[in-house]
């Protein structure tokens, strides 16, 4: 099996979570993925900047979902 991750982004302060949103590389094992998502999300926690994640409380989460091996 393969794993995808997707990161979710919400904020704190207005309770609203964005839409999950699927990475485009393809983990081959969940282990991978998750490492991955961490790193992710500290590439993406530094992007925003602390100042808005300090003033919208911003979280980032993510998972890795299972997907089907295919052979194409």
């Amino acid at each position: 099996m393969k794993f995808i991750l997707s990161m979710i982004i919400c904020t704190s302060v207005y309770q609203q979570c964005l839409a999950p949103h699927p990475m485009p590389e393809v983990y081959p094992t969940h282990y991978e993925c998750i490492m991955a998502g961490y790193e992710e999300s500290i590439k993406k926690a530094k992007e925003i900047g602390s100042e808005d994640v300090n003033k919208y409380g911003t979280i980032i989460k993510f998972y890795c979902q299972q997907v089907p091996h295919t052979n194409t």
